[in-house]
């Protein structure tokens, strides 16, 4: 398994829809290995290919609970061993979701420091295909609902900071534009 980048907005491929997977093989099973552990270096609770520049249809997930007490480096990464559950969706499309929503506070991988209380259906049907390629059917509620719609958001090249007013997502695009400026600068 390797450590991938995860590229953050302002980034066009971001911005690109994911291609349908023809068939899930040991390449495609070894990015999702890739990017579970590059989800879990980032302290991730979710992640889409495209987020590491891949623009297939995959998302992968480990909602396990978090406790977000402070801890060592040691302790934090025998809690993050507990969490461990991946899940893992090849082609994922929602076949229903319900008319009520709940409001979480989101955040992502590839919009990072920003967060923001979004509205989403509290619950959808999913089909998709498993690690193994077989075809599988999940009803989801509560927050791993939350999750699979904010992943296959990134999909269809969504970021959730769409949902936002203008001026908000504007003034979150602004401020890390000139976060990824100041990384680029070279200091001598």
């Amino acid at each position: 398994m390797a450590l991938k980048q995860i590229l953050t907005e302002p980034n066009s491929i971001l911005r690109m829809k994911s291609l349908l997977v023809d068939k899930v093989d040991i390449e495609l099973q070894k990015l999702m290995d890739d990017m579970l552990e590059t989800m879990y270096a980032a302290r991730g609770i979710g992640l889409a290919a495209i987020q590491i520049g891949v623009p297939k249809r995959v998302i992968v997930l480990d909602i396990g609970e978090r406790d977000k007490s402070e801890s060592t480096k040691d302790e934090k990464d025998e809690k993050d061993e507990k969490r461990k559950n991946p899940m893992y969706f090849v082609n994922p499309e929602i076949i229903t979701k319900s008319t009520n929503n709940s409001t979480y506070e989101e955040g992502c991988l590839s919009v990072p420091g920003q967060f923001a209380e979004i509205g989403r259906p509290d619950k959808c049907h999913v089909k998709y295909l498993d690690y193994y390629g077989q075809s599988k059917e999940l009803v989801a509620e509560g927050m791993i609902a939350t999750c699979i719609q904010h992943e296959i958001d990134h999909l269809e090249g969504i970021l959730f900071i769409d949902y936002l007013s203008k001026l908000k997502k504007s003034m979150i695009v602004k401020k890390l534009t000139k976060q990824k400026e100041q990384l680029d600068r070279i200091v001598i």
